[in-house]
Parts: C-alpha cells; sequence; structure tokens
C-alpha cells in the first residue's frame, strides 16, 4: 500500500512544469497609511510612474522580491519611498481581480496603519508623494480606490471598540479634536453630548487638568490616553523585522 502511494507522488519540479501558468503569478502590497490634518481624513498616495496610469495617484506599493517575505515587503516600500521607518502596518486582505494590472497577473495584499502626521515626517517626496483629503480623492491607478475603502470599514469597525484612534493624535487633545476625529473617519455628523458620554464609558482617557491655549474657539480641557493603553499600542506597534 506505501508502495501505491509512492508511485502517485511527483516532485516539487514535475508540479511546476505542469502548472506553469501558476508559478507566473506576481504578488505585490500596497500600503494605505491615514493621517488626520485640519479635521479631515488623509491618505498618502504617489503619482503612479505606469504610463497607463499616467497622472493619476496610487497608493505606495511594490512586487514582493523572490526573496523577500510578505510581511517585510510593506515595510521596505515605506523606507524606500517616504523614509520612515516607525510604522506599524496591519495586514487587512488580498486583492485579484484578473484585470487589475496592466502588466499581467499580480495579486495584492493591503496593509494599512494610522499615524500622526505631525510627528510622522517624510524624509523622501519622489514622485510628488504627499497627504490628500480622503473625502476629495478623484479616480486612482489600479483597483486602488477599492483598496482604500476596504481599510476604511476596517477602521471604522476598530475605532468603535479599540483605542486605535489615538494614533492619529497628538499626547494631548480636546474632546472637540476626538470627536472630529471621528466625525472624519465615519463620515458623519456626531451629537456632542451622546459622544462624551459614550468616551466616559469607555474609561480610555485620563484628564490632564490642563486646558487648550492659541486657539480660535473656547478653550477646552485637554486629556490623553490612559498609560496602559498606550503601552498596549506601543506593544502593537514593534514592527516584524
Amino acid at each position: 500500500m506505501a508502495a501505491d502511494t509512492l508511485k502517485k507522488l511527483k516532485t516539487a519540479e514535475a508540479e511546476k512544469i505542469s502548472h506553469i501558468d501558476y508559478f507566473n503569478i506576481a504578488i505585490s502590497v500596497d500600503c494605505v497609511i491615514f493621517g488626520f490634518e485640519k479635521k479631515e481624513l488623509k491618505i498618502l498616495l504617489i503619482k503612479s510612474d505606469l504610463e497607463e496610469f499616467a497622472d493619476k495617484w496610487s497608493l505606495l506599493g511594490d512586487l514582493v522580491r523572490v526573496d523577500e517575505d510578505l510581511d517585510s515587503a510593506p515595510y521596505r516600500v515605506l523606507r524606500q519611498r517616504t523614509g520612515l521607518d516607525d510604522v506599524f502596518l496591519q495586514q487587512v486582505g488580498s486583492f485579484g481581480a484578473t484585470n487589475r494590472h496592466p502588466s499581467g497577473r499580480v495579486i495584492t495584499t493591503a496593509y494599512y496603519s494610522l499615524i500622526n502626521i505631525r510627528n510622522h515626517k517624510l524624509k523622501i517626496t519622489d514622485n510628488e508623494v504627499h497627504w490628500h483629503s480622503l473625502k476629495d480623492l478623484k479616480a486612482l491607478a489600479f483597483d486602488h480606490k477599492q483598496i482604500i475603502e476596504a481599510c476604511l470599514q476596517r477602521l471604522r469597525i476598530q475605532v468603535m471598540d479599540e483605542p486605535v484612534i489615538f494614533n492619529l493624535l497628538p499626547e494631548k487633545f480636546s474632546l472637540r479634536e476626538l470627536q472630529d476625529l471621528y466625525q472624519a473617519i465615519l463620515g458623519t455628523k456626531l451629537d456632542r453630548r451622546n459622544f462624551r458620554k459614550k468616551i466616559a464609558l469607555k474609561n480610555w482617557l485620563d484628564d490632564l487638568d490642563e486646558m487648550e491655549d492659541d486657539v480660535p474657539h473656547r478653550p477646552g480641557k485637554l486629556y490623553k490616553l490612559k498609560t496602559g493603553l498606550k503601552k498596549h499600542l506601543a506593544g502593537l506597534a514593534e514592527k516584524v523585522k
């Protein structure tokens, strides 16, 4: 019985030869980097370098190298395209429509991150890489608008139950800023009183007993994320080397 089973086995090389088309599919990664500035949710984009998408914007992405692990590729992309090397990326999902790339069959895996724009200055700006308002996005290269939407939906779910949203804010912030951020992410206006009740119930914040200064409106109290939760987020942000 064992001998019969052994005869039916084939080598990896034979498998490759008999399914050569399957082994010619490329794999890529795309980075969806969200930021928050002037009451707007923003996304980091770069000008596409493909003629087929001339003058269109795209996500930061690249093909995965033959000697590279999948989860290492997006960190390389960010380092090479922006100079950022301290960003935690979370895998969201894969996109594999047969016609999504003009060069051939390319399956991409999307990763997303939330960063404080003021603390993460871009060190490289080749191909005009810069922040764009999410609500003003026009047609993008590839299927990148679909990928952004999928990551936004993931973000909208996470911010309701997890304190990830504070990665987008400075260390000290007002409840007004926090509400502005939630509204930008959820795409809807929130009742001020109900919002503050819900935030209080989550027990995420420490009152700093400080007030805003140099603001065009009535100064509000300042808060910060509780130390324990901050350490939890810092632990998540230890990126894979």
